[in-house]
């Protein structure tokens, strides 16, 4: 799931995104608000994160606008000591939660995880592949209704075959997109990785879900 943040502090935006990209989420960030209302307008988000300080104006008139042009995405907006008052503005201007700095990045992950759950719903947030379940809020998987436990590498590459299923997906591809690997880099770990998700996801079922195509990659189903 990809979520936008806007952060001007570059040591909390590191530290926000290595938290978050290591739940799984595909992160991006930027510090200039002018740059989000780009994105926004040219790419698909699940969820943003802002940090508007304290609600000027124009902040809060862009907040609105996004809120026009986008009333599906969740927005939770970043504070300092900010105010009642302040934050009843924010959640007028079209935010769905507030949080206050310093901030606890695991209660941040934990509210994105809330709103998540609430807008996707469970046809976006559960995919399936025959007996197959993958839950990407819980970060759960089960097969037959047994549990599978990943590490979080394997989640997200099996999160990403399952997102394209019945899809002949590249080595270079899980590389570059899932995994965030330069490219270029050296691809012969994703067939490792692919042996160890065999392993847990195939072994002892009569049908395996996890396919080699040959020349390309690897494929979920069929």
């Amino acid at each position: 799931m990809r979520i936008l943040i806007l952060e001007n502090d570059a040591l909390l935006a590191e530290l926000i995104q290595q938290r978050l990209q290591g739940e799984s989420f595909d992160v991006e960030i930027v510090e200039d608000a002018v740059e989000v209302r780009k994105l926004v307008a040219t790419k698909t988000y699940d969820l943003l994160v802002m940090d508007l300080a304290q609600p000027q104006d124009s902040q809060l008139e862009m907040l609105r606008n996004l809120r026009m042009a986008k009333p599906e995405i969740p927005i939770i907006v970043l504070g300092a000591n900010t105010d009642a008052e302040d934050r009843v503005h924010y959640m007028e201007a079209g935010a769905d939660d507030f949080m206050t700095k310093p901030l606890s990045l695991a209660e941040l992950s934990a509210r994105i995880r809330g709103l998540l759950r609430r807008a996707c719903g469970p046809a976006k947030i559960v995919l399936r592949i025959e007996d197959l379940e993958l839950d990407r809020i819980q970060r759960t998987v089960r097969r037959g209704g047994n549990t599978i436990d990943l590490t979080d590498k394997e989640f997200v590459l099996l999160d990403f075959l399952m997102q394209r299923p019945l899809q002949p997906v590249p080595r270079n591809m899980i590389a570059e997109q899932a995994w965030k690997l330069s490219p270029g880099s050296i691809t012969n770990v994703v067939d490792v990785y692919i042996n160890y998700l065999r392993k847990k996801v195939d072994f002892g079922f009569e049908r395996p879900l996890i396919h080699t195509v040959r020349g390309v990659g690897y494929q979920i189903g069929g």
